[in-house]
């Protein structure tokens, strides 16, 4: 399961280029369905809210990729860990296991939030022992040719490269 925002959703694409769909072509040879359950706009409050009903549809992996919207936002990061530490521990309490897809703030914000946000995923990484993707938009972000033309979401060259990237920690949790 994608837990996550418009990142992970597929905005601005049509639907055979969402995320979830390239993660299947990706790893064909598993054998793998996701259930894309993100949301554009989405925060981590928003997440919460909604996490339990997710969960019913029983995934034995789940991506979280929450937070962007928060820091884009500027929502106190205590509150941002406060939520996906919430999530997370719904998440274990069905077993099911985690890849926490971490997001990183933009240098465009004061050092001492940046440290504060950027701080928030290897921690609660460490903290719940979770399989750890540093950076969602590895590869990604800041590059015209992998982003439209907002510059902020991926493209569909952009979406692979997250697959590509992302679906070594899937393999990694499919063990």
């Amino acid at each position: 399961m994608l837990f996550g925002d418009s990142l992970m959703a597929g905005y601005g694409l049509p639907q055979t280029q969402h995320l979830h769909v390239i993660l299947e072509r990706e790893i064909k040879d598993k054998n793998i369905t996701f259930i894309n359950a993100s949301v554009s706009g989405d925060t981590t409050a928003g997440g919460l809210a909604r996490i339990d009903w997710s969960l019913s549809e029983k995934p034995t992996i789940v991506v979280l990729g929450l937070g962007a919207n928060d820091m884009l936002r500027g929502i106190d990061p205590k509150v941002v860990k406060q939520n996906l530490d919430l999530m997370i521990k719904k998440i274990k309490g069905v077993n099911a296991k985690i890849i926490l897809a971490g997001m990183i703030s933009p240098q465009s914000y004061n050092t001492e939030y940046k440290k504060a946000f950027d701080n928030i995923y290897p921690d609660l990484a460490s903290e719940h022992k979770l399989i750890y993707f540093p950076f969602l938009l590895d590869g990604v972000a800041l590059n015209p040719k992998l982003n439209l033309d907002d510059g902020k979401h991926p493209n569909a060259e952009g979406v692979k490269v997250i697959a590509k990237n992302l679906s070594k920690y899937i393999l990694q949790a499919y063990k």
